[in-house]
């Protein structure tokens, strides 16, 4: 866990699902000095306001893709999580270069502003489908993830180091498949009946994202252990009452989620509850490889939703759900 005594934490994007878990939890430590909230959404940030009463909360309006408002809103800023994104596949593969100037040159504009001001560490948010991407989401945020660690390499004459953070589905974010299953009254559409996804809650994305943020060094890319669990699975337990209809797989849909390829195997090191991928200068240097619960994994591995050796069960989903308060008034 990442020391935040005396610290300002800055989260792009902070009025999305995540920003707002992440936000509630690090008030709760007293002795972080200042939380900002930058995003480009008044009424987000209005009815969000709503919920806090913490003199440590500030909101700031601005876009990624705005170096110059980024850069002035980064003074005196310690650490930043970077959580904004155009993150729907349908509207990134209609609107390609809106996608591109959100996830890409946003990116850029977070590491420079972040490098200018001298921010101590930066943690960039990015998804399971950055790894051999299928759609142009996956894409802008596999350059992303490039932009992010390379900017190590811009940084050394400075103190600023970024690394990134990838996982899976995440249960009651804006636009998970779960409310939409609960929305529907006739069937519920499963693009093919094998489809497997990664599964975290919000408060596990949360923490993981503070204890990745704690240990790293700059490079490495997080990546949870953490469970899958089947589409027919998953409807079976949101609404249980509805016939399924199987409507084929979408454009840029995958049937199965990878988090680590078989060509990121040779630079993946597993720890006991998650892994990290170096860059390939560090493995050869042998930089930072002196935990003895680490271990290199074999060549050829990968991981992907379908291979993955813990599996949730619906019983253990529906606890997940409910736990999540997204079927407390539904299925109880």
């Amino acid at each position: 866990m990442i020391d935040l005594k005396d610290k300002t934490v800055l989260v792009t994007g902070g009025t999305g699902s995540f920003g707002k878990r992440f936000v509630k939890r690090i008030l709760l430590d007293k002795q972080v000095k200042s939380v900002i909230v930058f995003s480009r959404d008044e009424l987000k940030q209005f009815e969000m306001q709503q919920n806090f009463n913490d003199s440590r909360l500030k909101f700031l309006l601005g876009d990624v893709r705005d170096y110059e408002r980024l850069y002035r809103c980064c003074e005196n800023v310690n650490y930043v999580v970077h959580a904004a994104a155009m993150k729907q596949v349908p509207a990134s593969e209609l609107n390609p270069t809106e996608a591109i100037k959100t996830n890409v040159n946003g990116a850029e504009n977070v590491i420079n502003a972040c490098t200018e001001r001298r921010v101590e560490r930066v943690i960039a948010l990015s998804s399971d489908k950055a790894a051999n991407p299928a759609n142009l989401y996956g894409a802008t945020k596999l350059c992303s993830d490039k932009l992010f660690i390379f900017a190590n390499n811009i940084s050394s004459s400075v103190s600023t180091r970024f690394s990134v953070v990838r996982y899976g589905n995440v249960l009651g974010s804006r636009g998970s498949v779960v409310p939409f299953f609960l929305d529907q009254r006739e069937y519920i559409p499963i693009t093919d009946e094998k489809m497997t996804r990664f599964w975290i809650t919000l408060g596990q994305g949360v923490e993981f994202v503070l204890d990745s943020m704690g240990s790293m060094n700059g490079g490495e890319i997080f990546i949870p252990k953490i469970p899958s669990l089947g589409m027919m699975d998953v409807a079976s337990v949101v609404a249980p009452g509805l016939p399924i209809k199987i409507i084929g797989i979408r454009p840029g849909e995958k049937l199965h989620e990878v988090m680590i390829t078989e060509d990121d195997a040779r630079n993946t090191f597993e720890f006991d509850n998650h892994y990290r991928i170096y860059t390939s200068n560090a493995v050869l240097e042998n930089k930072f490889f002196h935990n003895n619960t680490m271990k290199q994994v074999e060549q050829g591995f990968t991981y992907s939703s379908n291979n993955n050796p813990t599996w949730l069960t619906k019983e253990g989903f529906k606890d997940l759900l409910i736990q999540e308060d997204l079927i407390k008034n539904q299925l109880n």
